[in-house]
């Protein structure tokens, strides 16, 4: 289950040119009432950064395409949420769809099974979702589909990783048939060697796609303790509370320095599948962003 939620000043410090190039080109995740207090994206963000629009479950189809239409409408690629949990049938994908591609240009999707306990219809997977066709048929040319690197508590109800395995080993068949590009973009995780293991066992698997591996923000430490508390990341809620318990940290922001130097590292040392950071701006997206731009060296246009 993906979950999202959107200040801190971004700290200041010298960054290993390797964790640089790692994080430039990331992309970060809005949802349409936080992407409604920010006055205009090219202020924040480096041009061409993909952002996603999170659909929270209950959230008009209205509001998202809205949302897209003026991020779009600013130059950025727009990749909305497909939570298959919250649409009713293929028809009503089919409508989204077509919303999507002619009133904002959209042709790329992150596809979710969706965090839904109760399915709105017929549709329960990403997968029932690419079984339809319709990405094809309206020339979506990008889709991105859900990782876990600590495993899926709501999917694998036994503590396993076998169902979110065979529908990652479904996907990478797929990708060979479609003409859409394919990427796997991960849960937010801060746990390094969770990370770097799971990245091995894909590709052990034969799992080619790309992975954009998803990341928190600078934020609180209790903000991350309640998200990462909802979202059931394991190892990684480990990680967040020895940091707790270290009373020269504990009122200090959280950021993301010590896990993606170690994943800089990895990639720099040996054959990974993770190409690119996804950001989930959980201490808020102005935060996250600027922290960073700061560290790959962005300047940005500045508002009037």
């Amino acid at each position: 289950m993906f979950r999202t939620l959107m200040d801190s000043q971004p700290a200041e410090a010298p960054v290993a040119p390797q964790m640089a190039e790692l994080i430039r080109g990331y992309s970060i995740e809005v949802m349409p009432r936080t992407a409604a207090k920010v006055e205009d994206f090219r202020h924040l963000l480096p041009a061409g950064t993909r952002v996603y629009i999170a659909h929270i479950d209950g959230t008009p189809i209205d509001d998202m395409v809205a949302t897209a239409v003026r991020i779009a409408g600013e130059g950025f690629p727009v990749m909305p949420h497909l939570p298959a949990r919250s649409i009713r049938d293929a028809g009503e994908l089919e409508l989204w769809l077509k919303r999507y591609r002619d009133e904002a240009g959209v042709d790329q999707a992150l596809l979710l099974g969706g965090g839904s306990r109760s399915p709105a219809g017929m549709l329960t997977s990403s997968i029932e979702m690419i079984e339809t066709g319709l990405f094809d048929r309206y020339g979506f040319q990008r889709l991105h589909v859900a990782g876990h690197p600590e495993g899926n508590r709501d999917i694998d109800l036994d503590g396993t990783t076998r169902l979110v395995d065979d529908a990652l080993t479904w996907k990478q068949r797929y990708s060979k048939s479609t003409d859409a590009a394919m990427a796997i973009t991960t849960q937010f995780a801060f746990d390094a060697e969770t990370i770097i293991a799971w990245d091995r066992r894909l590709r052990a698997a034969g799992i080619t796609m790309p992975v954009h591996i998803g990341v928190a923000g600078s934020a609180k430490l209790q903000t991350l303790l309640k998200y990462a508390i909802a979202c059931g990341v394991g190892p990684s809620l480990k990680v967040l509370q020895k940091r707790a318990m270290d009373i020269t940290k504990l009122m200090l922001p959280y950021e993301p320095t010590d896990v993606l130097s170690a994943l800089a590292d990895h990639v720099a040392q040996e054959d990974s599948l993770i190409e690119q950071v996804h950001f989930f701006p959980l201490g808020g997206i102005s935060a996250a962003a600027e922290w960073a731009n700061a560290r790959t060296g962005e300047t940005l246009p500045q508002s009037a």
